[in-house]
C-alpha cells in the first residue's frame, strides 16, 4: 500500500504483485478458514494466460466481455479511464485524480483492475450469479459456498451470497461497487460509488446495498450485521 499510494500512476506487474505476498509466510493452511486474497486472484489470472495461450486481457475480451455482450466493459492495458468518468471523493483525491488519467489500476490487475458502467454491470449481474458463460458441473462447482465469519455471507468460486444476493463486490482506491442478483426475486442490485471512505470502519458500498435492501427485499438484506450479544 506504501508503493502505491506514494505513486498512484505507478504500473505493477503481477509477478512484483505476487512478490509482495510472497515475502511472507502464509497465514494458514488452505482450506483451514477463509481469508480473501488478491494474491489467489493473481495467480489464477497466470494460470487462465498459461492454459488460454494469450495474455488476461484478450482471453476475458474473448470468451466473457464478447459473448456477454458487455460493450462498455473493458480490460485495462494501462492507465487508460475513458471519459465521462466519476471523480475520487476522497480527502486525497485532488493529488491522486491529476490528469486524464487518476489512479493506475495494474496493482489489482486479475483482482479488480477492470473498468465498466452501471448498464453493462447490470447484464453481467444475472449472469455470473447463474452461470450463463459455463457448464452447469462449473455451475455447482462455484456455488459450492464456504463461510466466511461474516453472518449471513458465504464464498465459492469467485462468487458470494450474502442474504440470498449472489454476486461480489469491489474496492480499489477511491472507488467501491456491488454487483450483485437475487435469483428468488429475479432482482438485481448494482452500486458504484467514487469514495472508499470508510464510515465506523465499514465500507460505504456495504452500507448502501445494506440500506436500500432493508427496503425493497427485506427478507433479503445485503450484508446484514450480526445481532447484538
Amino acid at each position: 500500500m506504501r508503493a502505491l499510494l506514494s505513486d498512484p500512476s505507478r504500473s505493477f506487474t503481477p509477478r512484483e504483485l505476487l512478490a509482495h505476498g510472497f515475502r511472507h509466510p502464509n497465514t494458514f493452511a488452505p482450506g483451514e478458514r477463509f481469508q480473501y486474497s488478491n494474491t489467489n486472484l493473481v495467480l489464477l489470472g497466470l494460470v487462465v494466460e498459461k492454459v488460454g495461450g494469450q495474455r488476461l486481457a484478450d482471453f476475458v475480451h474473448q470468451r466473457v466481455l464478447r459473448p456477454a455482450r458487455l460493450r462498455h466493459t473493458l480490460f485495462p492495458e494501462g492507465p487508460e479511464f475513458p471519459e465521462p468518468r466519476a471523480r475520487l471523493h476522497r480527502p486525497d483525491a485532488e493529488r491522486r485524480d491529476r490528469g486524464r488519467h487518476g489512479l493506475e489500476p495494474s496493482w489489482a490487475w486479475a483482482a479488480g483492475a477492470m473498468i465498466s458502467d452501471l448498464h453493462d454491470l447490470r447484464r453481467w449481474a444475472r449472469i455470473v450469479a447463474t452461470g450463463t458463460l459455463i457448464s452447469p458441473q462449473a455451475r455447482r462447482e462455484r456455488l459450492t459456498m464456504l463461510p466466511t465469519g461474516f453472518p449471513g455471507t458465504s464464498y465459492g468460486l469467485g462468487i458470494f451470497e450474502s442474504g440470498g444476493w449472489i454476486g461480489h463486490n469491489g474496492s480499489i482506491p477511491g472507488y467501491q461497487s456491488v454487483t450483485v442478483h437475487l435469483p428468488s426475486w429475479n432482482a438485481t442490485l448494482v452500486l458504484l460509488l467514487n469514495t472508499d471512505v470508510t464510515h465506523d470502519g465499514q465500507e460505504p458500498s456495504s452500507l448502501l446495498a445494506r440500506a436500500i435492501t432493508e427496503v425493497v427485499t427485506p427478507d433479503n438484506v445485503y450484508d446484514r450485521p450480526a445481532p447484538p450479544r
